[in-house]
C-alpha cells in the first residue's frame, strides 16, 4: 500500500489490485496501521487521543476501515482457454509510421472491435510485415496473439479490457517502450501546439471529441483521442494513431469543416448505445511526444457564456482515475501522483466554438 498527499487529501494505492481511493489523512493513517498489523487496541488508543470522539464511535470507524481494506482484495476470475483457429476469415494490413501490422480477424465480430478506429491506416497487401496480430473468440471469451505469442483472454462481457490491451500493444510497438515504461493511459483527448500538449476530459456527450476536431482544424495537432499514453521517464503525452470518434449530434457542426464526414461510414455500437463516424487525425507522424501544459474538463452547453475556472487537482484526480489504466508498478504510481499534483486543471464550458479555440490558445500561451 502506498499513501501520497494530494492537496488536503490522501491518495491511497493498493498494490494487490492496482486500485486508488481518496480519503482524509486520518483514514489513510489508520489504513496504513491496519495493513501493517498494528494491534487494534493500540490504534484505538491513538485515535482516541488524536480526535475527540466517543470510544464506541472510534471502534466503529476502525471497523469501517477494516471493511474498506477487505473490499480492496483482488477477486480471481476463471478464464477459459480458446483454441486458436486454423484459419482466419479476414486479413487486413495497417501502416503506422514505417511499421506494417498484419491483423488476422476470425470473424466480423473481431473486426467491429478493432478496425473502425484504425481504418484510415489500412494499406493493400504487404509481403513484408513487422508484426502479426491474430484476434479470435468463442461464445464467451476473446483472445489475441502477437507473432504466435498469446497476449491474453478476456470475457466478452468486458470486451473493453481486450480493446485496451490491444491498443496498449500497438502503443508499445510503435514507441518501442514496454508496458513498464508507461505511467498509464488516460481516457481523454490530446492536442498539441508543436511545443506542448493539452488533455481534454469530459463525460460522453460533453463535446470532447467535437472540440478536438474543431481544434485540429484551427492550427492544432491531434495527438490522441480516447486513449492517451503518458510515459514514465519524462511524463510526456505520446501520440496514438486512432481516428477521432464523432457522434451523430456533432455532425451538423462539423460538416462545413469536414465535408468527407457526409459520406464516411457510420458505426452502430449497441453495447455503448452510440452511433459514430470516424475522422482521421490531421497528422501521419505518430512518433510525437510532448510535455503536458494543462488538463481541461470541457463541456459544450447550448447558449452558455464561455466560463473557465480552475479545478482542484484532487477533484480532477477523482474524475480521471476510474476511467483510466494506470501502471501497477509502485515507482510509476509515485511518479504519476507527483506529476498529476503539479498539473494545472480547468473546467471550460462554452457554446461559441471560436471563443473556445481562443481560450485554448491562451492557456497554451500562459495568458490565463
Amino acid at each position: 500500500m502506498l499513501i501520497k498527499q494530494l492537496e488536503d487529501k490522501s491518495v491511497v494505492w493498493f498494490q494487490d489490485n492496482n486500485e486508488y481511493i481518496v480519503v482524509e489523512p486520518l483514514i489513510a493513517e489508520i489504513l496504513s496501521l491496519l495493513k501493517n498489523k498494528i494491534p487494534k487496541q493500540e490504534i484505538l488508543t491513538n485515535l482516541f487521543n488524536t480526535i475527540s470522539i466517543p470510544y464506541q464511535q472510534a471502534e466503529s470507524l476502525i471497523l469501517d476501515i477494516e471493511n474498506l481494506l477487505s473490499s480492496t482484495e483482488i477477486q480471481k476470475v476463471e478464464l477459459e482457454l480458446i483454441d486458436k483457429p486454423n484459419s482466419f476469415e479476414y486479413i487486413k494490413y495497417y501502416k503506422i509510421n514505417d511499421l506494417v501490422f498484419k491483423i488476422c480477424y476470425f470473424s466480423e465480430y473481431e473486426i467491429s472491435l478493432v478496425h473502425p478506429k484504425f481504418s484510415h491506416l489500412e494499406v493493400n497487401f504487404q509481403s513484408k510485415n513487422d508484426f502479426v496480430f491474430e484476434v479470435y473468440s468463442n461464445q464467451n471469451f476473446i483472445s489475441f496473439s502477437i507473432d504466435n505469442n498469446i497476449i491474453g483472454t478476456w470475457n466478452k462481457t468486458e470486451v473493453h479490457y481486450f480493446q485496451g490491451k490491444f491498443s496498449m500493444k500497438i502503443t508499445e510497438l510503435i514507441h518501442e517502450k514496454t508496458e513498464n515504461n508507461w505511467l498509464g493511459v488516460l481516457h481523454a483527448s490530446a492536442i498539441s501546439n508543436g511545443k506542448n500538449s493539452m488533455l481534454f476530459l469530459g463525460d460522453s456527450g460533453n463535446g470532447k471529441s467535437t472540440s478536438l476536431a474543431l481544434l485540429q482544424a484551427n492550427g492544432f495537432t491531434c495527438l490522441a483521442d480516447d486513449f492517451v499514453p503518458i510515459d514514465a521517464n519524462k511524463q510526456e503525452v505520446y501520440s496514438f494513431p486512432s481516428a477521432i470518434s464523432i457522434k451523430k449530434n456533432a455532425l451538423d457542426t462539423l460538416f462545413p469543416i469536414y465535408p468527407e464526414l457526409k459520406t464516411s461510414l457510420e458505426y452502430h455500437f449497441k453495447r455503448l448505445n452510440k452511433v459514430v463516424r470516424y475522422l482521421p487525425p490531421n497528422t501521419n507522424n505518430y512518433m510525437q511526444h510532448l510535455p503536458c501544459k494543462a488538463l481541461i474538463f470541457i463541456k459544450y452547453q447550448k447558449n452558455s457564456d464561455l466560463m473557465i475556472d480552475k479545478v482542484s487537482n484532487i477533484n480532477a484526480f477523482e474524475q480521471l482515475v476510474p476511467d483510466s489504466w494506470l501502471s501497477p508498478i509502485q515507482d510509476n504510481v509515485e511518479v504519476f501522483i507527483d506529476w498529476f499534483s503539479k498539473l494545472p486543471c480547468y473546467q471550460l464550458t462554452y457554446s461559441n466554438n471560436k471563443k473556445m479555440i481562443e481560450t485554448v490558445s491562451k492557456i497554451f500561451n500562459d495568458d490565463i
